[in-house]
């Protein structure tokens, strides 16, 4: 039994045959139409989500499966006191797979040691989000083709950004990717990510504090929200807020080619004007998301031997 607590749980290859999995599924939905059947999905999610959560619920009812679970800590037993190992170990008796949310970093981990059934790290705190990385890598497979030679820029809260962490770990296992890190200087990439991931793999990287002068260089933009309760002082936020908006005018000197992406919900950080650019993806990216968890769920419980 495999579990998927973080992107590096997986080797590049098998993330290859789970993007070539996806694409099966995008080309001939009907060959998966009850491949889960008589399966159950567990959502466990112990802090808010919208997207995630119903791309998860989606994913198995296409493939033809059910879901049970909860969308809050409050709704569980949880908020009687019931540990996270329990919760698993119960839940573990009434569903085959198991999605799981939680504010605490290293939450899902915990719970894999108690689980029967493959566990899915669905977010944990500010640490990892493996399955946005993956729908964030079958999003630049299909309109990049290749995850190598490619200028990634990652804009706004690299420090806090979970999304940002995971991918920054996935991408730079390929070759010749350079990394343009663009945030104020309060909420840049914590050092363990350049000790511990960038600087071992030989990635190149920059850090810079404005996106204009890098936007021709980008193939790839990766945009995340700003979080004014980050910041020390409302002055500080207000300082730094405007250069992190990405509009039509930012876009004038980018790439034909660029692909704008964001993890979403997007508040200000993005113009609604850029919706209509044929460079943003970030709309289609979301729906990447079912098709990838799709074949996470499959690929999963074929590992688990209970498909």
């Amino acid at each position: 039994m495999r579990h998927l607590l973080d992107t590096t749980d997986l080797t590049l290859s098998e993330i290859d045959d789970m993007i070539e999995l996806a694409m099966d599924i995008i080309n001939s939905p009907d060959k998966y139409a009850h491949i889960c059947s008589g399966k159950k999905l567990a959502t466990l999610f112990f802090e808010p989500s919208t997207r995630t959560r119903l791309s998860f619920e989606a994913a198995m009812m296409e493939l033809g499966g059910n879901v049970l679970g909860f969308s809050e800590a409050a709704s569980s037993s949880a908020s009687k006191g019931e540990s996270v190992e329990d919760t698993v170990r119960m839940v573990s008796c009434y569903a085959d797979i198991i999605a799981m949310r939680h504010p605490l970093e290293g939450a899902p981990r915990v719970a894999s040691t108690k689980a029967l059934v493959p566990i899915i790290n669905a977010g944990d705190g500010g640490h990892a989000h493996p399955t946005q990385t993956l729908t964030d890598l079958l999003t630049i497979y299909r309109e990049k083709g290749t995850f190598d030679n490619l200028t990634v820029g990652l804009c706004g809260d690299l420090k806090f950004g979970r999304t940002v962490h995971s991918l920054i770990k996935a991408m730079s296992r390929y070759n010749n990717v350079r990394f343009v890190l663009i945030s104020p200087k309060e909420l840049t990439v914590p050092e363990y990510i350049k000790t511990d991931v960038l600087d071992p793999s030989g990635a190149e990287y920059v850090e810079v504090e404005k996106m204009e002068a890098v936007m021709p260089d980008l193939d790839i933009l990766y945009m995340t929200r700003i979080q004014r309760e980050r910041f020390f002082s409302e002055e500080e936020y207000l300082k730094h807020k405007d250069a992190f908006i990405l509009d039509t005018d930012k876009l004038a000197n980018a790439k034909e080619s660029l692909t704008i992406m964001h993890p979403l919900p997007r508040v200000n950080e993005i113009s609604t004007a850029v919706d209509d650019d044929p460079r943003a993806k970030y709309f289609v990216q979301a729906l990447n998301g079912k098709y990838i968890r799709m074949s996470l769920i499959i690929t999963l419980l074929k590992w688990g031997e209970l498909l």
